[in-house]
């Protein structure tokens, strides 16, 4: 009877392959409530679980989760500019407590998100003398970690990085490269961008630098 119905839909609905997804979510968030155990919560949370600062055991389980992070931060005279885990030659660099990479920072704030879970500020507080001066990669590198242990893998990343100067074009290879290797993805789905801002405000005015950031997770 469920197969007729959906032929009689079909025959009278232009089914398009958004739409087809919307009903394949559906269907699974059927299955996955008819599944679970009648006890009020979701599934059971063993008191281990409970006192973990990850909230993994209270975020749905769905085939896909979107993020989207974002940073920016002020260049300053005399400190080094750090993007994609690359030292980038230039007078100027970015003041933070760690070393500043708004592009690792807002990669971690978009696969946090996509997660449920607590911003990069909050994991790793900038009051904290423990990240002073850290390098950016131990942020990304348990971002990672939380991902895999909830089940899931990066299916795309697409960042923007905005900033008057330098040009980051020569530097590109190593910054891919390296976020490879930091997100254990192949390179064809990661996508770096960099924009100007136009010498619009302090953006523009080299005064500061920021970065956007998209990503999607694939259930395995």
């Amino acid at each position: 009877m469920r197969e007729a119905r959906l032929l009689l839909i079909d025959a009278h609905i232009k089914i398009t392959p958004s739409l087809r997804t919307a009903i394949a979510i559906h269907q699974f968030r059927r299955q996955q409530r008819r599944r679970a155990p009648r006890t009020g919560l979701r599934r059971v949370i063993t008191a281990e679980e409970n006192s973990s600062t990850s909230s993994s055991s209270e975020v749905p389980v769905l085939p896909f989760r979107i993020g989207h992070g974002f940073d920016l931060h002020r260049l300053e005279p005399g400190l080094p500019l750090i993007i994609g885990g690359v030292n980038i030659p230039h007078d100027r660099g970015c003041e933070a407590h760690s070393d500043g990479d708004v592009l690792l920072h807002c990669i971690v704030d978009a696969i946090l998100g996509a997660l449920g879970l607590p911003d990069i500020g909050m994991l790793f507080p900038d009051n904290d003398p423990k990240w002073r001066g850290a390098a950016s990669c131990v942020f990304v590198r348990e971002a990672v970690r939380r991902m895999k242990e909830m089940g899931y893998t990066l299916g795309n990343l697409d960042a923007t990085i905005i900033l008057q100067r330098p040009k980051l074009s020569p530097h590109k290879p190593a910054i891919l490269a390296n976020l490879c290797d930091l997100l254990e993805a192949d390179q064809s789905v990661i996508n770096i961008k960099a924009k100007t801002h136009e010498k619009v405000d302090s953006l523009g005015e080299n005064r500061s630098i920021a970065a956007h950031t998209v990503v999607l997770l694939m259930r395995k």
